[in-house]
């Protein structure tokens, strides 16, 4: 004897799976620079260098809920005698639309959660870059995206850039 199993319910009795806050589209590099001006004398001196490195994040408005959130990482040696030893550009960016969200939870979505994400990869290609023109490899540490976007609302005042005002994605 065989048994049927019940049947399923109608679909409008299963629970609706809600949409993801965040959904990432895709990631690359959009700019990549490195500058490596005093080689070979740059490769053979062994002095401790000074190192400047900046991190900015931006974004760009596609639509209501669509953005590309870019990360740039600014980076610079030089000796104590203060020649440079090499110059780094990178901007690393990603697509991303954004889910039922309040407004206000916007810019900590594009600002610190988006960056968090694509942080990592950035940091990769910033050190296989210094490692493959010859230094040792510049892992950076762990970025404050908080802090950052703390920084920016403050410039900005109190004002997300790169976000249309008023109601984003209601007409």
């Amino acid at each position: 004897m065989t048994t049927t199993p019940p049947p399923a319910p109608p679909a409008a009795d299963k629970p609706q799976a809600a949409a993801a806050p965040l959904t990432m589209h895709g990631q690359y590099i959009k700019d990549l620079s490195f500058e490596n001006p005093r080689a070979p004398q740059s490769l053979i001196e062994q002095t401790q260098p000074q190192l400047t490195l900046n991190v900015q994040v931006t974004n760009r408005q596609f639509d209501a809920k669509t953005f590309e959130v870019a990360i740039t990482i600014e980076a610079s040696a030089q000796t104590p005698e203060k020649e440079p030893l090499f110059m780094l550009e990178l901007v690393y960016a990603g697509t991303v639309s954004l889910g039922e969200l309040p407004q206000e939870a916007y810019g900590p979505m594009l600002f610190i959660e988006t960056p968090r994400l694509l942080f990592p990869f950035a940091r990769a290609v910033v050190a296989n870059t210094t490692r493959e023109a010859g230094f040792p490899p510049l892992n950076i540490a762990p970025v404050d995206f908080v802090a950052l976007y703390r920084q920016q609302l403050e410039a900005n005042g109190g004002r997300m850039p790169g976000v249309a005002d008023g109601p984003v994605g209601h007409a």
